[in-house]
């Protein structure tokens, strides 16, 4: 769970720089410990923050060859305190939606919150997974927020 804080387009450097060497590091560490079950908080793929995409993505690739098992979560913005603002674009993703292809990019690009992300997180502990398991932004909104 190390990475950039609140990630930006000017941040590139810092994507691999923070984010690519803790995901690097974490998996050294997991491999040589024997870790069964590897669980890595994602991103969905988006050209909107297309660096900090291609560093998860990289950071996925590692692991998939490093580890049998392993749940990706990939949230496109979780919402919690101190971060609402994406509320604000909530009718552009009903206008997306009135579209085929607008609709599936909503559904990819959704909004999550922090209780069903910190539920998903418990989840693919309490359940680890039989091979590579993917949670998606609309898998995540399936967990109640409660936190």
């Amino acid at each position: 769970m190390v990475g950039v804080a609140h990630p930006s387009p000017r941040k590139k450097q810092q994507f691999f720089d923070v984010d690519l060497k803790s995901i690097q590091e974490s998996v050294k560490a997991a491999r040589d410990k024997n870790i069964p079950h590897f669980i890595y908080i994602s991103v969905a793929p988006s050209n909107i923050m297309r660096d900090f995409s291609e560093v998860r993505m990289q950071g996925e690739q590692l692991i998939r060859q490093n580890f049998f098992n392993a749940t990706f979560l990939r949230p496109f913005y979780v919402l919690g305190p101190g971060h609402y603002w994406p509320l604000l674009l909530t009718p552009l993703f009903a206008i997306l939606s009135l579209t085929k292809s607008g609709k599936e990019k909503g559904k990819q690009l959704g909004l999550v919150w922090i209780g069903q992300m910190v539920n998903a997180l418990t989840w693919a502990v309490e359940n680890p997974s039989d091979g590579i398991r993917i949670l998606e932004v609309k898998d995540i909104k399936k967990f109640q927020r409660k936190c």
